[in-house]
C-alpha cells in the first residue's frame, strides 16, 4: 500500500462489487481514496494515517462461519469509520452489538425516513436507497 501526501480514506473490500464505484465516488469529492483487502492490520491503517475508512459490503453474513473480519484493534486508532451492508453488520458485531433480520425483508429500494437528530446538512426527511433486509442494533 502507498503513503500517499494528501488526505486519504481507506476503501476495505469485503468482496462487494461497488468497491469500486465508493472509491471512484470518494475520489470525485476531490479525496483519495485507496482499494485494501479486508485483511488490513491496524498498524497498516495507522501507517496509512486515512482521514477515514469505509468498510464495504460483501457477499458474507455476519452469521456465517468463516466470514472475512476486520482487526479489532483498527477500531481503537480514533480514525471515523463507514460501514456499508456488511461494514455495517461487522462494526455492530464487532463492538458487542447484536445484528438479526428485521420482521420483513427490505432487500431492494425503499423509503427512508430521518429521525430528528440527523444530519443538518440533509434538508430532505425522506429518500429512496437500497437496503439489505438485515438490521444492525447496539442496545447501550
Amino acid at each position: 500500500m502507498s503513503r500517499p501526501a494528501q488526505p486519504t480514506i481507506l476503501v476495505v473490500d469485503f468482496g462487494a462489487q461497488y468497491a469500486q464505484l465508493i472509491a471512484r465516488r470518494v475520489r470525485e469529492a476531490q479525496v483519495y481514496s485507496e482499494i485494501v483487502p479486508h485483511s488490513i492490520s491496524a498498524k497498516q491503517v495507522r501507517d496509512a494515517n486515512p482521514i477515514g475508512i469505509i468498510l464495504s459490503g460483501g457477499p458474507a453474513s455476519v452469521h456465517v462461519e468463516g466470514a472475512p473480519l476486520l482487526d479489532v484493534a483498527i477500531y481503537d486508532l480514533g480514525i471515523p469509520i463507514l460501514g456499508i451492508c456488511y461494514g455495517a453488520q461487522l462494526i455492530a458485531q464487532q463492538l458487542g452489538g447484536t445484528v438479526s433480520r428485521g420482521g420483513r425483508g427490505e432487500y431492494g429500494r425503499t423509503t427512508i425516513t430521518r429521525s430528528p437528530g440527523g444530519s443538518p446538512r440533509r434538508r430532505t426527511p425522506r429518500a429512496r436507497d437500497w437496503l439489505s433486509p438485515i438490521r444492525a442494533r447496539r442496545w447501550a
